[in-house]
């Protein structure tokens, strides 16, 4: 994401400052014949952040940038493609659907299948549509994209189809915006040998009339056995999942560490086909054992970890001199991607410290004693920026005004913040004196004598968000909140911020924009959102994102409020440092994509 919805690694490779728009077309792609396919490309994946789920229809859990930007987007397309180069808009000529059409005022959308094949043989239609739309009906809290009561499928009254076309009719009017770039990219086609209950039973998901009983028995039944074969990774090259590929690439080879190759799909039907034979991506624990492989010249697109940089960035957005053991063989690249950065609060009712984490001053406190300017300048050398609410750091304005910093790094103030609401400094930590909810006692539920003490866990492996949160914690200390910390693994933590023990989780890539491009608000905010991963209630949020879901306010208001009662605490958004091979070309240059795609397609020895 999303990112989506997407979670995303804190470092990726190959991008540069862009001109971020959310119109709806990017330019069409031209379909040139390409030569036969030679040479072998590596792309090194995220520390500890391997892809581990295939079923293009995960829970929150697997819902990251290494399992759906670099993994199953190669071989799974979804209807809609958005992103090329440093564009973030829609992409006609690489969709397997032609540009939606809106009528009724805006509460009907028909979306028009183009006759792609899957690897099966299988023409892609509408029936494809269904079988996706189908199962989402019938299992939506089982899709990190589902917003309880906002867009597909708790906005449509109905759905009806031809051959070659699907009709979705809403219960109101929707924003043509929001639903076609945060709902119908959302939807991957899936084939008919996809429709089974076991290998040898077939089923009727794809061939149910939509929202009915027996179509979500048909289902439930397919998801339960398709997401249980997505758990055994042996099952990844097997010739079920590969008759489903619409995408330029087919699956090869896959081990329970996540190293994988991919090959050319002979099958594709999109205008841009491979001109590279194999694509392996490699996987790796630490940073430092994937900047030995740089260093060795074993990897062609990687990262490094912006510590082992010599001299900082000019600006933000902007490169500077690359690490003196890889200047020879690789250009360092960076660039602006489209989100922001954060810790969740733990809202829920599990959090042993929901009393703390419910009061706002709280909240304000920990946000103004958080450095996010030092953190960019001396863990990130310059490669990031401050995020303040939850939109890009760059946002076109027709989306929202900048939205001001309302809570700026001033540990005084911070400091203040605590004791003007009954916490006295003992022993070096905030004791709540003066326990009660007046606007001058620590507020309600927290108990005369309580610490103020909070557990973060937050991803291993990546030294700058070690490094990260380390200064914070100090800077924290300072005040008198203790803070105790634990690591695990990105996939491990992004199951963890799932669950209910922890009071803040980080692991330390924040949330990309994708696929829901337009940055609105449902799936991080409102009650039952996709990744509403704190539990997090407001009203006054809620009613900010309907109005601009549902009507076509900017995100001004919506990201004012959110900026001002810190449903997460912001933290800086570090920008890519990643590596490319001098050797290896682009069709479209190496601007790189603010979305993560991940399209070895158009790259070229």
């Amino acid at each position: 994401m999303h990112f989506g919805r997407k979670l995303r690694l804190a470092v990726t490779v190959g991008l540069s400052a862009c001109a971020l728009s959310l119109g709806l077309i990017a330019p069409t792609v031209s379909g040139a014949s390409a030569p036969a396919a030679s040479g072998t490309l590596t792309f090194a994946e995220g520390a500890t952040a391997n892809p581990n789920w295939i079923f293009p229809f995960e829970t929150c859990q697997y819902c990251s940038v290494d399992n759906i930007n670099q993994f199953q987007d190669e071989m799974f397309r979804p209807l809609y493609w958005f992103g090329l180069g440093d564009s973030v808009t829609l992409v006609s000529s690489l969709s397997l659907a032609k540009l939606p059409v809106y009528s009724r005022g805006d509460k009907t959308v028909t979306l028009s299948l183009k006759g792609w094949k899957f690897a099966s043989g299988q023409t892609v239609n509408a029936q494809s549509v269904m079988f996706f739309l189908n199962m989402y009906k019938a299992l939506p809290a089982d899709f990190w994209g589902y917003n309880p009561g906002y867009g597909i499928p708790d906005q449509v009254s109905s759905v009806t189809h031809t051959a070659m076309a699907v009709t979705i009719n809403f219960k109101t009017v929707v924003n043509p915006l929001w639903i076609t770039n945060n709902y119908l990219d959302q939807i991957t086609p899936f084939p008919d040998t996809w429709d089974r209950t076991s290998s040898g039973q077939k089923s009727s998901c794809a061939t149910g009339a939509y929202g009915a009983a027996s179509t979500k028995v048909a289902c439930t039944n397919v998801y339960n056995y398709l997401n249980n074969l997505s758990s055994q990774t042996t099952s990844y090259t097997g010739s079920l999942w590969q008759s489903g590929d619409t995408g330029p690439w087919r699956l090869t080879s896959f081990d329970n560490l996540g190293n994988l190759t991919f090959q050319p799909n002979p099958h594709y039907s999109g205008p841009v086909k491979p001109t590279i034979k194999y694509v392996k991506e490699v996987a790796y624990t630490t940073d430092q054992a994937e900047e030995n492989d740089l260093q060795a010249g074993k990897i062609d697109l990687g990262y490094v970890d912006p510590g082992v940089l010599t001299a900082p960035a000019p600006a933000p957005g902007k490169v500077g001199p690359n690490w003196g053991n890889l200047a020879s063989k690789y250009n360092l690249a960076t660039g602006i991607i489209w989100g922001f950065n954060y810790m969740p609060f733990n809202f829920s009712s599990g959090d042993p410290k929901l009393e703390l984490v419910n009061q706002l001053y709280i909240r304000q406190a920990l946000q103004e004693s958080t450095d996010q300017t030092g953190v960019v300048k001396n863990v990130f050398k310059g490669y990031g920026f401050p995020s303040y609410a939850p939109l890009p750091a760059i946002v076109p304005a027709v989306l929202s005004k900048t939205i001001a910093n309302p809570y700026p790094f001033n540990l005084t103030t911070a400091e203040a913040l605590l004791t003007s609401h009954g916490w006295t400094m003992q022993g070096g930590v905030m004791t709540c004196t003066s326990p009660g909810t007046s606007a001058t006692q620590c507020g309600a539920g927290i108990t005369s004598g309580e610490a103020l003490s909070f557990s973060v866990i937050y991803a291993s492996g990546t030294p700058a968000l070690t490094q990260e949160v380390t200064a914070e914690v100090a800077d924290w200390a300072s005040i008198g909140v203790k803070v105790s910390t634990a690591t695990e693994g990105f996939n491990a933590v992004i199951g963890d911020c799932a669950g209910t023990t922890y009071s803040l989780c980080f692991w330390g890539g924040g949330w990309t924009f994708v696929p829901n491009y337009d940055p609105t608000g449902e799936t991080l905010f409102a009650v039952g959102g996709g990744f509403n991963v704190g539990d997090y209630n407001s009203p006054t949020m809620t009613a900010d994102i309907k109005a601009t879901d549902f009507g076509h306010s900017n995100l001004t208001g919506y990201a004012t409020y959110a900026a001002q009662n810190l449903p997460v605490l912001y933290e800086p958004e570090a920008t890519p440092t990643g590596e490319i091979i001098k050797t290896l070309h682009s069709k479209i240059g190496f601007a790189g994509s603010p979305i993560l795609n991940f399209m070895p397609e158009y790259y070229y020895w």
